[in-house]
Parts: structure tokens; C-alpha cells; sequence
């Protein structure tokens, strides 16, 4: 059965959605077989494709921007959250909890 979803998300990031992070955004949307589309929340703007980061660029999201990203697809639910939380995170990407720990 095919989900839809949509979330808000503010850009924390100082530098906004530059090249890196729109690149690691699209990396990690296409992990998910979900349709992802992404829009500047404030005003009457048009969804661009969340696979592509010229499209992505092209919403020139700054810091404290607010997007709002929208799937439709089997795992919508997951792609929403993990690429919302993605947008919020201030540095290039969010680190699994579990890395950076040692091992002993």
C-alpha cells in the first residue's frame, strides 16, 4: 500500500543548503523508493524533485528557511523523517549515534 507524507523542516546549517548538503540530501533520497518532492513552506512556491540537486539548489535555502518535503511511496514515513532530520541538522549530516564510539 503507497503512503504519502509530508513534513516541515527549518534549515539550521550556517551556510544553508549549499552544494555539499543538497548533495548528501539526494544521496540519501534516493535510498528510498518513495516519490520525493521539496518546497519552500512560506508563500505559493512550486515542488521541485528531491532527487536532483540543481532543483534543490535552485530553492536558495538559507539558514532558518523552512522546507517542507513531501513523499509518496512504501516508505514515505521513513524518508520524510530521515530527510527531515538531515535539513534540521547543523553541521553537513547528522552522525548515527553509534559512530564515533570506540570499541574495545
Amino acid at each position: 500500500m503507497s503512503e504519502r507524507r509530508e513534513g516541515t523542516f527549518t534549515i539550521r546549517s550556517e551556510l544553508g543548503l549549499h552544494a555539499r548538503p543538497a548533495g548528501i540530501f539526494v544521496s540519501k533520497a534516493g535510498e528510498f523508493t518513495a516519490n520525493i518532492e521539496v518546497a519552500r513552506a512560506e508563500g505559493d512556491t512550486e515542488w521541485v524533485d528531491g532527487r536532483s540537486i540543481l532543483s534543490l539548489l535552485s530553492l536558495a535555502a538559507g539558514t532558518g528557511t523552512r522546507l517542507r518535503v513531501r513523499a509518496e511511496g512504501d516508505d514515505a514515513e521513513q524518508a520524510v523523517e530521515v530527510l527531515g532530520r538531515l535539513l534540521e541538522s547543523e553541521g553537513e549530516a547528522p552522525r548515527p549515534a553509534s559512530e564515533g564510539r570506540s570499541r574495545s
